[in-house]
């Protein structure tokens, strides 16, 4: 059984920091494209960044200059390092990840758990 749990959310001031990390555990064989996601309170969900196994990576033009996506394949965790929050940054922040369990599986999406990302003085 695969999981992505993230982690790091919380409640920052504008123009701060905060890390958030999506760790897949399970039986897994290959991990192709993640992803970083958030959604707004009557927003849409949108994709803010995402990082391919060979780490290039594609940014939400709202988050570029201010995000940084990056991964550890060995430990198959995804990080987000947001810097420069804005209120606008605020919303519930998911992972995605295209995942092979074994060799003879097909690739699934898994998406991991919310976190909260409150932007606010």
């Amino acid at each position: 059984q695969v999981q992505l749990v993230v982690s790091g959310g919380g409640l920052v001031q504008p123009g701060g920091s905060l890390r958030l990390s999506c760790a897949a555990s399970g039986t897994i064989f290959s991990i192709n494209t993640m992803g970083w996601y958030r959604q707004a309170p009557g927003k849409q969900r949108e994709l803010v960044a995402s990082i391919t196994s060979g780490g290039m990576t594609n940014y939400d033009d709202s988050v570029k200059g201010r995000f940084t996506i990056s991964r550890d394949n060995a430990r198959n965790t995804m990080y987000l390092q947001m810097n420069s929050l804005k209120p606008e940054d605020t919303a519930v922040y998911l992972c995605n990840a295209d995942i092979r369990a074994r060799s003879y599986i097909p690739t699934r999406t898994y998406w991991g758990q919310g976190t909260q990302v409150t932007v606010s003085s």
